[in-house]
């Protein structure tokens, strides 16, 4: 009998305890950097149930948690929208919650599985400690059609290749990835991408490239321009990947990025994304070897490698490859797994740099070897970081391995450091717009990138003095200083430096209503709608009228005005108690907020669509825990304005 009592007294206490915590946790008195570009501010974040639901001055509040941020930045959680990730490396993750980075884009330059859903689904299994969702790869559809090959598909094919690139996005895949200087998509031509890849324009989604750089000019503004006239042609919007200037176009820079700023005033609207360090990470072979030596797959290649004529032609191609594509030729690659350079080999073996490459090869046999190739000049990466539309990714991801680049383990703080806090190239408010509000924007979220009611509760503590990142060349696996705490989902996941094993992560999909778009912070906008509400699909009910009066300037913290749904029963009723970032793009506008409807309240993701709807008619899609729906309105009620 005193074990029952015993037990009924804790959970009498339990829920006593809970009555008075309203909040699961409250982050108090730190400086908010929002994810907009606009002045920070400091005030309380208080999380419930994964979600940002107050903020303001919450003295008078209660949590379950409090986080004391005080002299601290907070600030939504960084977006790497370029992710190598490694599924065993994402149940944990320590390597990108230490950055501050809370969601992973995978699958990028053009790889990765088919099925997008069954590669989250699976990766779910195991959990994850940040959110993960994927792109649809052009060249794992173009080999799984076409093959490995330099052959033109036929009509046929192309077919299968734009439903693969279809049933992708269905799936709910965040863009379509490319690769065109990986093999054998290198092979296809820019007319065949496009007829591809223009599968997704009724998607409105992004065309995330590593662009194609080809002998014998090897330039990586021929690349850019190839990736915009791609994107363009097929009705996406082309994002320069890991941008660069490469090897004999250093300098170049500025050109680079007045040309994607001419696309985008003509209507291609061209972001970037780039990471700060001038060497990359890729398999020796890939972007050395000719493309005509890599086709048909690593055993042709290696056949072509004991022909003695094709060898010396190999060999030769290789070393202008170098020669031109990076800093100092063939002094610009470094193996990390044997740390040594390709300088190192040649004079061990008394070889050319190109030959020294195919004995390494050789040697490997099926194992692909890890490269580090050097490739700029920092004036070009200010350059690239001091555009507007560049978004900093690290091409790097969750990992547990050690012998790898420093960008898996130094990215964001480094920018914060080095060319925040240390050059002034890009304010605070600037650099934090770059790893959260313009990557969400880029690939479609809308519940994510900023710091604002009704936003996923992903949050960042950071240290301003302290951030820093020690990973180098020699020593990679070096971890940062200067991120306090990470808050995925809602959960503590690192705490005070150190991470605590939660587990707030989920698989991310995106609707064909979450179109890649320009930041919209930047311009002062309204949205107004007064509006019967029909059901989207037949036999669906009706959900009454819905009302919108809002409106937000570039200095306005988050939107003001009204935003209900009025309805005969007041139980289905609903009104946003609080309202967050208002982002319009065209006939397109989305907020979050907190709503009542009835006795319950809580976070709320609303979605106004009348660029993806049947003629004169535009869908909502509101996302609301215990309420979800699809309906339409009559698009002559709908005005949006931005300017």
């Amino acid at each position: 009998m005193s074990r029952l009592i015993f037990t009924l007294l804790a959970c009498f206490f339990a829920a006593m305890a809970a009555a008075a915590n309203r909040f699961d946790v409250i982050i108090r008195h730190g400086e908010l950097l929002d994810g907009s570009g606009r002045p920070g501010y400091v005030a309380d974040v208080a999380v419930q149930d994964g979600y940002i639901v107050a903020i303001g001055d919450l003295a008078n509040e209660k949590a379950l948690r409090d986080i004391d941020a005080r002299g601290y930045l907070v600030t939504p959680g960084f977006i790497n929208i370029h992710s190598h990730a490694e599924p065993n490396a994402l149940p944990t993750a320590h390597n990108m919650l230490a950055q501050g980075v809370t969601t992973e884009i995978l699958n990028p330059d053009g790889d990765g599985p088919l099925e997008i859903g069954a590669q989250l689904r699976e990766l779910q299994r195991w959990g994850l400690a940040e959110n993960v969702g994927a792109y649809i790869g052009f060249n794992s559809v173009w080999e799984n059609t076409v093959g490995l090959a330099d052959r033109r598909p036929s009509a046929q094919q192309t077919r299968q290749m734009r439903a693969l690139v279809t049933r992708g996005l269905q799936q709910g895949a965040w863009g379509v990835s490319a690769g065109l200087d990986y093999k054998p998509a290198y092979f296809a031509r820019t007319d065949e991408v496009i007829s591809v890849v223009s599968a997704a324009a009724r998607w409105r989604t992004n065309f995330p490239s590593h662009e194609r750089i080809i002998p014998p000019a090897y330039s990586s503004r021929a690349g850019i321009t190839e990736t915009i006239a791609i994107a363009s042609a097929a009705g996406l919007a082309p994002e320069i990947t890991h941008i660069k200037a490469q090897g004999h176009e250093q300098g170049r820079g500025p050109d680079i990025v007045a040309l994607m700023a001419e696309a985008s005033a003509h209507g291609h609207y061209t972001p970037a994304d780039v990471y700060p360090y001038l060497a990359g990470l890729t398999y020796l072979e890939s972007l050395l070897i000719p493309g005509w030596a890599q086709e048909g797959g690593p055993e042709a290649m290696r056949h072509r490698f004991a022909d003695p004529a094709l060898r010396e032609r190999i060999a030769r191609e290789s070393e202008a490859a170098m020669n031109a594509r990076l800093t100092g030729g063939p002094a610009g690659v470094f193996l990390p797994l044997v740390n040594k350079s390709l300088p190192d080999f040649m004079e061990s073996e008394h070889v050319g740099a190109g030959e020294a490459l195919l004995r390494i090869l050789e040697r490997a046999g099926d194992q692909e070897v890890p490269a580090i190739l050097r490739f700029g000049a920092d004036s070009d990466l200010e350059a690239f970081l001091g555009y507007r539309g560049t978004a900093v990714a690290c091409d790097c991801g969750a990992t547990l391995r050690k012998l790898i680049h420093p960008r898996y383990y130094g990215t964001f703080p480094r920018v914060l450091a080095r060319y925040v806090r240390d050059k002034n190239l890009l304010t605070w408010e600037q650099a934090i717009q770059r790893m959260t509000g313009l990557p969400a924007s880029t690939t479609g979220m809308v519940d994510r990138g900023f710091l604002q009611p009704g936003m996923a509760a992903d949050l960042v503590v950071l240290d301003r003095n302290t951030i820093n990142d020690h990973a180098t060349f020699e020593a990679p696996w070096l971890a940062p200083d200067g991120v306090r705490e990470v808050l995925v989902g809602g959960r503590v996941e690192w705490d005070n430096g150190a991470p605590t094993g939660e587990k707030g992560g989920r698989p991310l999909f995106r609707s064909r209503h979450m179109p890649t778009r320009p930041a919209s912070s930047e311009s002062q906008r309204a949205l107004t709608v007064s509006a019967a509400l029909a059901a989207a699909a037949p036999g669906g009910s009706s959900a009454g009228r819905l009302v919108l009066d809002l409106h937000q300037d570039v200095t306005d913290r988050h939107a003001v005005g009204t935003a209900r749904i009025e309805s005969a029963s007041k139980s289905d009723s609903l009104e946003f108690q609080s309202l967050g970032e208002l982002q319009v793009a065209g006939h397109w506008a989305s907020f979050t907020g907190v709503v009542r409807w009835g006795a319950h309240t809580g976070p709320a993701t609303l979605i106004i669509d009348a660029e993806d709807s049947p003629a004169a008619s535009a869908v909502m899609t509101l996302a609301a825990k215990g309420r979800h729906g699809s309906w339409t309105l009559p698009s002559a009620e709908l005005h949006i304005l931005a300017k």
